[in-house]
């Protein structure tokens, strides 16, 4: 018997009598593609899902290394932190050690001129003999009351006699020429350099104004070529490790 469109509710009723009937039914009306569908449906949810597991594991190990990059770069910048901190210490340390080296240089340089000084002023005749005779190392008050009497004379003024008091040594004695009266007039020094001959040359100018011809000399025991260059052009002694040295005019 032909089948109707009044008989379709009977097919479904049929059909849901008999389930096995529905199949061949869905295989008659349906293409092998989407009878398929359903079951590749199935089998792309089961690969989606273990791909997003493994994605989500993948995610997991990610954070996790990058928490540890994290701490190992926490860790880094401590250690760097804690490297700026010693090395700003060893610098502070090393600046501290090079200014007690300048310090300690400048004691030792100042306590050698203090010693070659006191040489020269102990040993005045051994080094000064071969210019004067009965030659005679001023003492401080000595040299105070020279002065002194020299401004009051109107010989010097008040700033030169300042500038003589701090000569290093005057000594007087007598010529050996003549038996005349005259003055060393010394800057000592362990390394003697232009300034000392500069001083030597200035003040032996100034103590000559007391009318007594006045012999300016450098002594010390190092010469730099500067300093003897120019003890030569202003006629200044030099005195070194005892050998006296006369200007080249001399």
């Amino acid at each position: 018997m032909p089948f109707t469109v009044e008989d379709f509710p009977d097919l479904i009723r049929i059909l849901k009598e008999r389930p096995d009937w529905r199949d061949d039914l869905r295989r008659q009306v349906l293409s092998e593609e989407l009878l398929a569908l359903p079951s590749q449906v199935a089998e792309l949810r089961v690969y989606t899902e273990q791909r997003f597991q493994e994605l989500a594991a993948a995610q997991t190990r990610t954070e996790a290394r990058l928490e540890t990059l994290a701490q190992a770069q926490a860790q880094t910048e401590a250690k760097v932190s804690a490297l700026a901190v010693v090395q700003t210490r060893v610098e502070v340390q090393i600046e501290n050690l090079t200014h007690s080296v300048h310090t300690l240089n400048d004691s030792v340089g100042e306590l050698k001129g203090i010693t070659t000084e006191l040489e020269y002023r102990t040993k005045a005749r051994a080094y000064f003999g071969r210019f004067l005779r009965r030659l005679h190392v001023l003492s401080s008050d000595e040299v105070a009351g020279l002065l002194d009497d020299a401004v009051d004379e109107g010989a010097l003024s008040e700033g030169q006699a300042d500038d003589l008091a701090l000569a290093d040594i005057i000594v007087r004695g007598k010529q050996r020429t003549d038996g005349s009266d005259a003055y060393l007039l010394v800057e000592v020094s362990w390394g003697v350099g232009p300034y000392d001959v500069e001083r030597a040359a200035r003040r032996a100018e100034l103590l000559s104004h007391l009318g007594i011809p006045v012999i300016p000399v450098v002594a010390g025991r190092q010469l730099t070529a500067e300093a003897a260059e120019l003890a030569r052009a202003k006629q200044v002694w030099q005195i070194l490790d005892g050998s006296a040295l006369a200007p080249a005019s001399q």
